[in-house]
């Protein structure tokens, strides 16, 4: 059994202790979809990531289905290549604009193998995909390096590709939302009223920087490193006036350097003595008043962009930071949360409501409304209840508070 025998049936069996760069270039193979799919993940990525890999019984069995049949030629972009080598830098989003005039449907480009791929959008920079076209549909099928001349295969010119085996691109650039992973933050009551406060600084300082000792005062409980929030603003749904939590600004971290409690002065007299703290990082300035919550344990998001699997609307609550417009890559904060039926990965269109004009060609003044037009994509990242923040990945127009957004269209 030669070299690419063994290559062969390692990766079929989804055992390959081959990295990909050890193929020669000498040319490149097609790949069939579920193959190609297969390829997307190594083995480590799997048992890291598969559990955050959140994939409905819908998404899987359309992507099965394309995986077989593939999309519309008329969904693809006007000017898809016939080939695309995934670079450093690139996202699933941004590859996925290059084939398709809708980047989320992208799953459905790919397909799944629910038998084999735990997470299937995996892939690698130095990766070539293949854009196949048939009977008036298209897949994405993945080149592979190959040593050897295949009788049948389709080659392809080498191309510059990564010499190393790097970790998988990411849906989106996740730098410009993990800082919202930890410092955005809703609580769905005012919870921070209750929670422990800075009641003083250093002699002297007004303002806390990195290094300063604090003293707190409240129950700090078992954690050890904590979160520092100025008072939580009211999120109110733009609509109804309803409170749907409370936003907390986000103003560094401290760490618990000793418990406080109680003590006995030498008249036997009790006396409080507060916690100590030590500030690690600092976001904003901190001093007393400010209030403590523990730092949560880090999440690693992968999701798969999907549209909501029922119609809803809602409104933007506001640009985060107290922006008063927001554009491409700025977060919002929505009046819909988990109990609207938004999740992590939905992807949903942003509109301006048309403004109210007045026509006045039959001869007498009538008040008409102009049609809404599309000004923005969101993409889900974080949702809790009645609140949700979303990223926004695109803007044709300035996004404000008060914005609304819907399901995309099919």
């Amino acid at each position: 059994m030669d070299k690419n025998e063994k290559y062969r049936r390692a990766t079929l069996a989804g055992k390959s202790s081959m990295p990909l760069r050890a193929a020669p270039l000498s040319s490149l193979a097609v790949v069939p979809a579920a193959l190609a799919l297969s390829l997307l993940s190594s083995a480590s990525a799997q048992a890291q990531s598969a559990a955050h890999l959140p994939i409905t019984a819908e998404q899987r069995a359309t992507a099965n289905q394309v995986a077989q049949a593939g999309v519309p030629i008329s969904d693809l972009a006007p000017d898809a290549p016939d080939t695309y080598t995934v670079k450093r830098g690139d996202t699933l989003w941004d590859i996925s604009k290059i084939f398709l005039k809708t980047p989320w449907r992208w799953p459905e480009l790919w397909g799944m193998n629910k038998a084999e791929i735990r997470n299937p959008h995996l892939i690698y920079p130095g990766q070539v995909l293949m854009l196949v076209k048939r009977d008036g549909r298209a897949t994405l099928e993945l080149g592979r390096d190959r040593s050897g001349d295949v009788t049948g295969v389709t080659k392809l010119s080498p191309r510059v590709r990564s010499a190393d085996n790097p970790d998988a691109i990411t849906t989106i650039q996740m730098n410009l939302i993990e800082p919202f992973l930890t410092e955005a933050v809703v609580f769905d009551t005012d919870e921070l009223d209750k929670a422990p406060r800075i009641v003083a600084a250093p002699e002297g300082h007004v303002y806390l920087g990195k290094g300063d000792t604090a003293y707190v005062r409240g129950d700090v409980g078992q954690a050890t490193d904590y979160r520092v929030f100025r008072q939580a603003k009211p999120l109110k749904d733009p609509a109804t006036g309803e409170v749907l939590g409370y936003e907390a600004p986000y103003l560094g971290t401290v760490e618990l350097v000793a418990l406080g409690g109680t003590r006995k002065d030498a008249k036997g007299k009790e006396e409080i003595v507060p916690s100590t703290v030590q500030v690690k990082s600092v976001r904003q300035e901190m001093g007393v008043t400010d209030r403590l919550a523990p730092v949560p344990q880090r999440e690693f998001l992968r999701f798969v962009p999907h549209a909501p699997s029922a119609p809803i609307s809602g409104q933007v609550i506001s640009i985060y930071g107290d922006a008063l417009n927001g554009g491409q890559n700025q977060v919002v904060s929505l009046n819909r949360g988990a109990r609207d039926g938004l999740e992590r990965g939905h992807v949903l269109t942003l509109y301006k409501a048309g403004r109210m004009a007045v026509d006045s060609t039959s001869g007498k003044n009538q008040d008409i409304r102009l049609p809404d037009t599309k000004s923005g994509v969101l993409l889900v990242f974080q949702v809790y209840k009645r609140v949700s923040y979303a990223l926004i990945v695109s803007s044709q127009d300035s996004i404000n508070a008060g914005d609304g957004f819907t399901q995309p269209a099919p």
